[in-house]
Parts: C-alpha cells; sequence; structure tokens
C-alpha cells in the first residue's frame, strides 16, 4: 500500500485517450498486421518457389545423369533459395586470393539479415521465366542466367556499400564484372523483377536508379557524360523496356513505361509511356506531342517493335 499522502501513478486507460492517440494506435496495429501477412505471403511465395525448382532439378538429373553431381551440389544439397544461390554466388566469383567459403559467408549472412534481397531474387527469378522464351525453367535460370546472377550479386555488393564497407564491395563488383561481363556500381540502387537479358556488356554507373519491373538488354550503357561528380548518371522508372545496345547518358529521367529503341543514343528526359529511338534519340510522335502507348510496362511486355508503323514507311 502506498504511503499517505503519496500519489500513485497511473497509465491512463484507452477512455481517457485522445481522439488522435487512439487512432494513430490503430492505424500501427493496423500496419503491423499487413506487415507480418505480407511477410508471411513473401516467405510461402519463395517457399513454393523453391520446392519448383527443386522439382525440376531432380527431374534434369533424372534425364541427365552427367548433372546429377552438379545439381545435386548446386541445388538439391541445400534446404532454401538463399543458401543455394549463396553457395552457387560464391562458386562462381572466388579465385584463389577470395576463396569460395568467404564468399558464401558473406551472401549467405546478407540474404538471411534483410528479406528485402530474397524477395527481390524471386521476384527476377520469375521475371526471367516470364519474359524470356528461351529460359525453359526456374533452376536453368537460377544456374546459368549470367544477368540474373550479376544482379543478384549486384543486391549483396550495395547492401555492403550502404554499411560503408566499401573495399569489399568494390572487390565484389570487380568479380562480378570480370565473371559475368556485367558491370554495375555498388552505389547503383536497382529495384525488383529485374531482367537483364543476354547481359553481356552492360554498364550501369555510380548514380544511376533502375526502377520495378524493368527490362535491359545487352549493351546497354546507363553513363555519365564527363567528369563531372555527384548525381550524374540515368533514372530509369518502373516497367521500362530498353533495347540492346541503347546509350543513355547523364541524369536523365526515363519516364515509367517508357521504351528506349535498340541503338539509341539518349541524352534528355523521356515522358513516361514514350518512345525514344534513333542517335541522336527522338522521340515518336515527336518532341511536343509524343505518341503515348497503350502499355504500361513494356517490361513486362518486351514489345520492341510497336512503334515502327509510325516512325517510319521503310520496308524491306
Amino acid at each position: 500500500m502506498s504511503p499517505a499522502g503519496e500519489l500513485r501513478h497511473q497509465s491512463p486507460s484507452k477512455d481517457n485517450q485522445s481522439p488522435d492517440t487512439q487512432s494513430a494506435e490503430a492505424a500501427a496495429a493496423a500496419a503491423a498486421a499487413a506487415a507480418a501477412i505480407s511477410a508471411a505471403a513473401a516467405d510461402a511465395e519463395a517457399a513454393g518457389l523453391w520446392t519448383q525448382i527443386k522439382a525440376e532439378a531432380r527431374r534434369d538429373a533424372e534425364a541427365e545423369p552427367a548433372l546429377a553431381s552438379y545439381l545435386y551440389s548446386t541445388i538439391l544439397s541445400h534446404s532454401s533459395l538463399e543458401r543455394s544461390i549463396s553457395f552457387h554466388l560464391g562458386n562462381k566469383l572466388c579465385s584463389s586470393t577470395l576463396l569460395s567459403t568467404l564468399l558464401y559467408d558473406l551472401f549467405l549472412n546478407t540474404f538471411s539479415s534483410d528479406p528485402s534481397l530474397r524477395n527481390a531474387t524471386v521476384a527476377d527469378l520469375r521475371a526471367a521465366r516470364v519474359r524470356d522464351p528461351a529460359c525453359i525453367s526456374f533452376s536453368h535460370c537460377l544456374l546459368n542466367y549470367k544477368g540474373f546472377l550479376a544482379i543478384q550479386a549486384h543486391r549483396v555488393s550495395h547492401k555492403l556499400w550502404t554499411q560503408s564497407r566499401k573495399p569489399l564491395a568494390l572487390a565484389l563488383h570487380s568479380r562480378i564484372s570480370d565473371v559475368f561481363a556485367v558491370d554495375i556500381h555498388p552505389a547503383a540502387k536497382i529495384g525488383k523483377g529485374i531482367l537483364l537479358d543476354h547481359a553481356t556488356g552492360v554498364v550501369v554507373g555510380e548514380t544511376a536508379v533502375i526502377g520495378n519491373n524493368v527490362s535491359i538488354l545487352h549493351h546497354v550503357t546507363l553513363g555519365g557524360t564527363g567528369k563531372a561528380c555527384g548525381d550524374r548518371h540515368p533514372k530509369i522508372g518502373d516497367g521500362c523496356l530498353i533495347g540492346a545496345g541503347a546509350t543513355i547518358l547523364g541524369n536523365v529521367k526515363i519516364g515509367a513505361g517508357a521504351k528506349v529503341g535498340a541503338g539509341s543514343v539518349v541524352l534528355i528526359d523521356v515522358p513516361p509511356r514514350a518512345t525514344a529511338v534513333g542517335n541522336p534519340a527522338r522521340l515518336v510522335g515527336g518532341k511536343e506531342k509524343p505518341t503515348i502507348h497503350d502499355e504500361e510496362c513494356p517490361g513486362e511486355s518486351m514489345d520492341h517493335t510497336s512503334f515502327i508503323s509510325e516512325w517510319s514507311d521503310y520496308i524491306i
């Protein structure tokens, strides 16, 4: 019992809380519940995809015994997608001085500590499987698509960069460039659902940003225009499609759902859902009233040629 005259502190009951406080608490609880549901759905999706990948690997091992040992060591012996891809990347990117065991631990610790990286990997796998008709299975993408593998390794190097572990991030970046012929600076920010189709010769500069559900073909450069420092690289919006050999230079914005034709050189902004083609690039429909296509996400449809009837009457 409290001594006489001493006031006991009591927490205010919900009935005594202000409407604003109750509303904030309800909103926070709803947000937490939604986050938990989203996380559970992401876990279920990843688990389902991993089950399918292992089934594909078993099928391939039975059909082609010469690959059985390889498929066992890279997929079938592992308990999760994170462990499999960490093992595979570690063996791909190791050298005489950068050991596979060190890289395996680095990749696994990074993937395990940040569920968003695993979710991005799942989205990238689905992007390759759906958008590339040459992709015959998820396991084929996981093991053999160097664009996919380069992106996953970049995600780890970017995480290291944000943790101020820049020497290790740059060392990993160098190995990714050597092994996969894909040069993405560790500071570059990349969304999920990304397809690097063929991937050879892709260059992405330090301050570049790539949104979600973007498809980029081989020999694309997202670069600067000179020696200037600071924010100097392109910003690619969600759902864009960048054709083979395109060069986009400077701190320009490619709007959501835009297309950049193969071989184009882009030095100015491209509006959302517009198409830029040529060297120097011009907007289909003209600069004043560019033609706006119906596709919201060309990065998923992979339609490279629908603009041609408006661009040229040339017929072979």
